[in-house]
């Protein structure tokens, strides 16, 4: 099966997405193929049908599968991989957690989100820390100057560099494996964001070599929202303490990693449980993981590249678009960005979906604001089209 012998149609009409809308924006929400949703629905009918038999006799072996499908799919060991709601609250543990060397500083970027990014900014105030950035290059032609613009920000004082496995401002990738370790070689602690990489990338954490990679589960990979996951480099357990305190604080230490029966180790529990709660988005996680594997990742992947080369050669120039996404191939993935010539971003982005049913985002920025193109395997040539032929319109 070659790439052009899929029938890219079919495909699309087994995710819920209405014939009629251009969805070109799974940067903030991937749309749930119907398997999906027949299987998270069918856990929450078991669920709510009788929650005792469900959460206590069955729950376990459930989430143990979940957590090891998931753990397969990025090259760790189950018991290092919690369940979180999302890439938020997987880096507000480790941002809340740990205890840094003071005085020090804390090394991020300036293309975080912001969300986390304060969740750094209220760590930095409590700790009495510094927040330094590295001012990434916009559109680099090769990693190796990614690379240089960390290091050069790597001073004595940086304690922990917390970065993005891809930029959710411009969609570039970043070479996140040679930059972990410039800062393992200076004793600095690594925390990736990589909210937009499971489904869009491949994932080995062991060849990153970083000491925590949290993500989102509901974009690129498709499960439902509220599915999210935390990796925990081994020998790190102890610095992280659980967001929340509830029956999973107190366990027993010596056994703190051994599989238990709640789908994890008591250490995980002590972090997943936080009082009644749906999981079943997190045990819906093997069937997104098979959806896409049926397809082929390699297939996903390389239509997902075919759509973003196509968006990029279809739009920059377009109505006064200026691509600002990298074209070097290890440092783009699935979403291009371009800078708007004029008009009020939000406003564009409404126009664009009342007259032309067009699901866009933009990028408020101080180098912007960018219009954000996603490009999944279920976007087509057409809509690209359709998106280039709106564009002169909404920015008359």
């Amino acid at each position: 099966m070659t790439l052009d012998s899929i029938d890219w149609d079919a495909v699309r009409s087994r995710v819920m997405l209405p014939a009629e809308v251009a969805y070109l924006n799974t940067g903030s929400y991937g749309i749930t193929p119907h398997a999906v949703f027949e299987r998270v629905s069918e856990l929450r009918r078991l669920l709510q049908s009788n929650p005792v038999d469900f959460l206590w006799r069955r729950g376990g072996d459930y989430l143990w599968d979940a957590r090891s499908s998931l753990a397969k799919l990025i090259n760790a060991e189950p018991k290092q991989v919690m369940f979180t709601d999302n890439v938020t609250t997987a880096i507000n543990i480790v941002a809340g957690s740990l205890r840094l060397a003071c005085p020090g500083e804390i090394l991020t970027t300036n293309h975080e989100y912001g969300a986390v990014r304060f969740a750094w900014e209220r760590a930095a105030q409590l700790q009495g820390l510094g927040i330094s950035h590295v001012v990434l290059p916009l559109t680099p032609h090769a990693p190796d100057r990614v690379i240089d613009a960390f290091v050069e920000a790597m001073s004595s004082s940086v304690r922990v560099l917390f970065l993005s496995h891809v930029l959710y401002t411009t969609g570039m990738v970043l070479p996140i494996k040679a930059i972990c370790a410039e800062a393992r070689r200076r004793g600095i602690l690594t925390v990736v964001d990589a909210a937009h990489a499971p489904g869009m990338l491949s994932i080995d954490v062991q060849d990153i070599g970083c000491d925590f990679y949290g993500a989102n589960l509901h974009k690129w990979l498709l499960a439902p929202v509220g599915a999210g996951f935390l990796y925990v480099r081994p020998g790190l357990e102890d610095r992280l303490l659980p967001l929340t305190v509830s029956w999973g604080w107190y366990y027993d230490r010596s056994k703190g990693h051994e599989r238990d029966q709640f789908g994890g180790t008591p250490w995980l529990r002590s972090f997943e449980f936080a009082g009644s709660r749906d999981i079943t988005p997190w045990l819906t996680v093997p069937a997104a993981i098979a959806f896409q594997q049926e397809l082929g990742w390699k297939h996903l992947e390389a239509r997902q590249r075919d759509l973003a080369g196509q968006a990029r050669a279809r739009l920059d120039g377009c109505a006064g678009l200026r691509l600002v996404t990298p074209d070097h191939p290890e440092l783009c993935g699935a979403i291009t960005a371009y800078r708007l010539p004029r008009g009020e971003p939000q406003a564009i982005r409404n126009q664009l979906w009342e007259r032309h049913r067009i699901e866009i985002n933009m990028i408020e920025h101080a180098a912007g604001p960018w219009l954000r193109v996603s490009t999944h395997f279920y976007n087509t040539p057409a809509e690209l089209e359709r998106l280039a032929q709106a564009m002169p319109r909404v920015l008359a």
